[in-house]
């Protein structure tokens, strides 16, 4: 089932080959009018909330009501299907992540905003602002939404201290219960994981000379595709569900796994036993940016959304929630539900250590030539499959 549902997101997904700037497209909205009454938009798990999930997080209702705008949500649980949705149209936003973004505007899915329309927009951090994966040529393709690091989630049960290198994920040992890490181990499921294992094998192999887990030259990523095939037959599931990791952790008797702050919320908030750390190689993650399609039938709600997600309380909010950080600064102290700590709790100081997702592609800055995505998702497809 997960083969065919990869295989079909990959026929329907724009993999980026050109230069993203021979069909990034800089038509932009002039100027607002009347609401269209509607918006859709496809959404990370947890990233637009009602107050469904709990009545405290709802910054969804108080738009609704301000704008006229009626919300539905398509939630994704890959960056992949994020792309293949965005294709087959009908939503106005997407909340995309840096390995979507680019393949976006490169395949013209995206339009570039007007951030004149947009006031909050100078409020964002300077570092996402202007950021490569969501500005090309000095055109924004897109309103910064939240960001974070990719942790290492682990059962508090197993591990009496964090570990402390991601090796416990990739190569076959006991773990501190005494007992085999094989099955009982998870890995991510979209083909930009191969990053994860470049960049550990960056840390611990520096004679491979890996200056960058997107930008891999041939020996570079048989170096952590190989590395990948050895881990297939440690690993319990390649997940792709947030909620569904919440049940492995809770019911199957999962001991580690690469996560989002998410899920790690979601268990503690449920009383189990988990913890989460960034090993000492470091993190991939993410920096999350609300890009508007290019024939978005709703473009006015969906500017005055772009507006109000950067809202510094509805910043901090999210924040709370997804234990995200708030791509505009001041979310950090307009949230009581996050709190006055817990940008720091969330890792706020640790943005500059962070290896934001990325399409890779083959010209790159740090090699002659790169392996592109293309090639990263049917080897990773195939590395699943146990080949």
């Amino acid at each position: 089932m997960f083969r065919r549902t990869l295989l079909a997101t990959l026929s329907g997904s724009l993999l980026l080959t050109p230069p993203v700037e021979a069909q990034a497209s800089t038509k932009m909205l002039s100027s607002l009018g009347k609401t269209e009454g509607q918006l859709s938009i496809v959404a990370w798990a947890g990233y637009i909330e009602r107050g469904q999930s709990d009545k405290a997080y709802d910054w969804v209702t108080a738009f609704e009501k301000n704008t006229g705008c009626k919300v539905s949500v398509k939630v994704a649980g890959s960056s992949d299907e994020m792309v293949s949705l965005m294709n087959q149209g009908g939503y106005d936003l997407v909340t995309a992540s840096g390995d979507a973004s680019l393949r976006l505007v490169a395949g013209g899915k995206v339009q570039a905003i007007n951030t004149k329309l947009i006031p909050s927009y100078s409020k964002v951090n300077p570092k996402l602002q202007s950021a490569a994966w969501n500005t090309v040529g000095g055109v924004h393709y897109g309103v910064p939404y939240q960001w974070g690091p990719n942790v290492l989630m682990y059962s508090t049960k197993v591990f009496k201290t964090a570990p402390t290198s991601w090796g416990v994920l990739f190569k076959a040992q006991n773990l501190p219960d005494g007992k085999s890490n094989k099955g009982r181990i998870q890995a991510y499921y979209g083909p930009i994981y191969i990053a994860d294992a470049a960049l550990y094998l960056m840390k611990t192999q520096p004679a491979l000379g890996i200056k960058n887990p997107y930008e891999l030259n041939e020996a570079q990523y048989k170096a952590a595709t190989d590395l990948l095939r050895a881990q297939r037959p440690l690993v319990q599931r390649y997940w792709n569900d947030a909620n569904a990791q919440v049940q492995d952790f809770t019911n199957e008797g999962t001991a580690a796994s690469p996560s989002w702050p998410f899920q790690v919320n979601t268990l503690q908030a449920n009383k189990q036993a988990v913890a989460s750390t960034i090993p000492a190689e470091g993190a991939t993650g993410w920096a999350d940016t609300t890009m508007l399609h290019a024939a978005a039938k709703h473009p006015n709600c969906a500017y005055r959304w772009m507006e109000w997600s950067l809202t510094p309380r509805v910043q901090g909010d999210v924040a709370a929630w997804f234990g995200s950080l708030p791509a505009v600064p001041a979310g950090c102290s307009a949230s009581t539900l996050l709190g006055k700590e817990g940008c720091t709790t969330n890792g706020y100081a640790s943005f500059d250590k962070i290896y934001f997702w990325r399409t890779p592609v083959t010209k790159c800055a740090t090699q002659t030539a790169c392996v592109p995505y293309t090639r990263w998702v049917s080897d990773y497809i195939a590395i699943q499959g146990g080949r």
